[in-house]
């Protein structure tokens, strides 16, 4: 069973003991990001720095001017926080302390580009769009999302890569100062939230037979209770999150967006997925991050576990929190899993992030009790010394695993 640990290059550049620290946590490989959205993020073993600030999304690595000539929609250069080929300088480290390194790319989350761009982004039903979420269904935005994990993925050296955000994102995001929580959201209140109006949307609703100012008048219908402070049906945590969506919205209307967005997910992830491959060659790995509820969004967006597993050579799934439970049989119970197919539990290792570290080894056990086949460790960089004590024992636990 094999264990990475997720990475920022900037953990590792200018830092000449950090590759050798994160070989002796006893993992085989390291997730390195190459393509990355805004974030602040701390570096609490960095002999340069303590915090470093990603101002917008950005690759990490030199990008190839002669792909993106002439494109309608391209990625931004990173600033002082991943200079030159921050990535590709990592990945050497890594490489030369003995660990395999796999990219990690995100994909449908920039909020520079919708903030430069707002004809690309998400808009809600009630017109207000969401900067940091791509429409996926856009042409353009499709293209880009394409090229760009053809770019991102096969970095010098990689051995596979693992894509975020590969599919819709929607309402929730980790926003500066975010003032959201006011009113709490369910599952399926949070999809209504996210369903798209954009006029390729609107188009694509039109097309099964609901034009879309009666299902946006229905979402707002649908969502007035929840704003009132009563939300049938929107538990969270739902056991049954496609069903509680089809008591605020109605099946019939729910079947329609379940359809057009379904749809527009698994063609895109059917073409980014060839165009990795193709750039990567035969033995090049392709993971998505994923959840087998098709109505959610975000990073692990919302997969049909057949699909995928007939698509990607697997998945990394948010484990944390007893997730393994409800994630890992939808994907060990398809029909279109093989004796090849990865399916990665991810766990954060964090404890100021939620994580509990000094619990991995149960979790882990549970989780491959359940046929996970590996383990993520989110995140290496971030954890503190003790976190990573706790990590340590990991090798042990794969070991007998």
């Amino acid at each position: 069973m094999r264990a990475s640990a997720f990475l920022y290059p900037w953990d590792v550049v200018g830092d000449p003991d950090a590759a050798r620290r994160i070989a002796d946590l006893g993992v085989e490989q390291v997730t390195l990001a190459s393509a990355y959205h805004s974030t602040r993020a701390l570096t609490p073993r960095h002999p340069r720095h303590r915090i470093v600030t990603a101002e917008h999304a950005a690759v990490l690595y030199p990008m190839d001017e002669d792909r993106w000539a002439g494109q309608e929609l391209r990625p931004y250069a990173a600033g002082a926080w991943a200079p030159g080929d921050a990535y590709g300088e990592a990945a050497a480290a890594l490489a030369d302390a003995g660990l395999d390194v796999h990219s990690w790319v995100v994909l449908a989350h920039n909020s520079r580009l919708g903030a430069e761009r707002p004809d690309t982004s998400v808009v809600n039903a009630y017109g207000d769009r969401y900067p940091w979420a791509p429409c996926i269904a856009r042409p353009a935005v499709a293209a880009y999302l394409v090229s760009l994990a053809a770019e991102a993925a096969v970095r010098p050296g990689a051995g596979g890569t693992e894509l975020e955000s590969c599919g819709w994102y929607g309402l929730a995001h980790l926003h500066a100062h975010d003032k959201i929580a006011g009113v709490g959201l369910g599952d399926a209140a949070q999809y209504l939230m996210s369903l798209c109006f954009c006029d390729v949307c609107a188009a694509g609703y039109a097309e099964l037979g609901v034009p879309a100012s009666v299902l946006a008048g229905a979402v707002r219908g649908a969502l007035g209770p929840v704003w009132s402070g009563a939300a049938p049906g929107a538990e969270a945590g739902s056991a049954d999150g496609s069903a509680a969506i089809e008591k605020l919205l109605g099946a019939e209307l729910a079947a329609v967006t379940f359809a057009w967005r379904g749809g527009v997910a698994r063609g895109l992830q059917e073409s980014v997925v060839a165009a990795v491959r193709a750039a990567g060659g035969p033995g090049f790995q392709v993971l998505l991050h994923a959840d087998p509820s098709s109505y959610r969004t975000g990073a692990n967006v919302g997969v049909d576990p057949d699909h995928i597993l007939g698509v990607a050579d697997g998945v990394v799934l948010p484990c944390t929190g007893g997730g393994a439970g409800r994630l890992l049989p939808a994907f060990t119970s398809s029909p279109s899993r093989t004796e090849s197919s990865v399916l990665a539990a991810n766990f954060t290792v964090v404890s100021g992030m939620g994580g509990v570290p000094g619990a991995l080894g149960e979790d882990v056990a549970e989780a491959v009790g359940l046929g996970a086949t590996g383990v993520r460790l989110y995140h290496a960089g971030l954890a503190s010394a003790g976190d990573l004590a706790c990590v340590a024992a990991l090798s042990s636990i794969a070991g007998r695993a």
